[in-house]
């Protein structure tokens, strides 16, 4: 039932607090006095613009090289252009690249980039998570292509001779993504280091570039699980990956199939070897396991240098399930897009992560 003018003035009268409220309800600033001088006092004109001419401290900044960022803009930018219109000026393609970068390299909040580049938080929000799935749809076709047989014996190759380790195809593995806990999900994304998470299961060859990858399966699933409800397993099952036939192993007659190595979270399969049990290990199953686990080397490289260059994987993803996939995903392209471009960081990265990591495994031969 509707109030009359009358009525309404009364009860206003008798509200203060109300009265001031629906007052001022269509007096809301359009920007927050605070964002004003984002155009001439935000971190994108007052640092940005400056580190451009210091090539170090650029580096340290967005986690790759000014060319490399400049070419990434190049290819992303007619998909970031935004119309102005008469309410308020677009933001431009190159700062909505450089907030997502700095976000993802920084792993910083949302609520703290807005502070520094003197916008909304819910703006931050939107243009991380639509500049993520630009990276991914413009840069997946490129650097993260679908495998062909040829790529398959190229890497297999390199295998050999880089980890001495033949008719392997790459390595798998899983890693927890922290998230923050989503809405009604109970304990479906609580995963067995006590947080909440999605899987990224990825499969890497010898040089640590990612050949395919499987995002966002609750954290609660173990690897083995994870896999064999991926895409990839559906494909090696049904034999649509395009994976090379059954070969001789070198300098012998005897004819084994093409391989991923996984660990023990893995199960047997035709394509996918996994370590020995560490009960009643006689010389040859020891030196086996101490090869593939000097060859699965890759992946858990790879993995350390995902979450050391971009520093967000080692914080809980401050959105849903669904854009913290997007998020993920454009790491993996930018994780392949550097290391391309930036083969001479890489390695020296590479080198530096994967003797710590020999020198963990334990029981390894001396000479075979």
């Amino acid at each position: 039932m509707s109030l009359s003018k009358a009525s309404r003035r009364i009860l206003l009268s008798e509200n203060s607090v109300l009265k001031a409220k629906l007052l001022n309800r269509n007096h809301r600033a359009w920007i927050h006095d605070y964002n004003v001088q984002r155009t001439t006092d935000g971190e994108f004109v007052r640092v940005y613009k400056e580190l451009r001419n210091h090539s170090d401290k650029f580096y340290n900044y967005l986690r790759m090289s000014k060319e490399l960022f400049d070419l990434l803009f190049f290819k992303v930018q007619k998909f970031l252009h935004h119309v102005t219109t008469n309410f308020r000026e677009t933001i431009s393609a190159e700062q909505r690249l450089v907030i997502t970068c700095r976000y993802l390299a920084s792993g910083e909040s949302f609520s703290s980039l807005a502070l520094r580049f003197k916008m909304g938080k819910t703006t931050i929000a939107e243009i991380v998570h639509d500049t993520c799935r630009v990276i991914w749809d413009i840069l997946k076709d490129d650097y993260l292509p679908a495998p062909k047989k040829e790529m398959w014996l190229s890497v297999a190759e390199n295998f050999e001779k880089k980890w001495n380790f033949p008719n392997c195809f790459g390595c798998i593995d899983g890693k927890h993504v922290r998230i923050k806990c989503p809405a009604n999900s109970g304990s479906q994304y609580h995963c067995y280091k006590q947080f909440f998470s999605i899987l990224l299961q990825a499969v890497v060859d010898a040089d640590g570039r990612l050949i395919a990858v499987d995002i966002g399966t609750p954290g609660r699933q173990s690897d083995g699980g994870n896999f064999r409800s991926s895409n990839l397993f559906r494909l090696l099952e049904a034999g649509e990956l395009n994976v090379p036939e059954c070969r001789p192993l070198p300098s012998t007659n005897t004819t084994v199939p093409f391989v991923l190595l996984g660990d023990e979270g893995y199960p047997l399969l035709s394509y996918l070897m996994r370590p020995y049990p560490q009960r009643d290990l006689d010389d040859r199953k020891r030196v086996f396991n101490y090869r593939l686990s000097r060859a699965r080397n890759s992946v858990e490289c790879t993995f350390g240098i995902m979450a050391a260059k971009w520093r967000l994987l080692n914080k809980a993803i401050e959105s849903n399930v669904s854009n913290a996939v997007q998020i993920v995903k454009a790491i993996c392209i930018l994780h392949n897009f550097v290391l391309t471009h930036e083969r001479d960081v890489y390695e020296k990265m590479y080198a530096a992560v994967s003797l710590t990591f020999s020198l963990c495994i334990t029981d390894s031969p001396q000479q075979h």
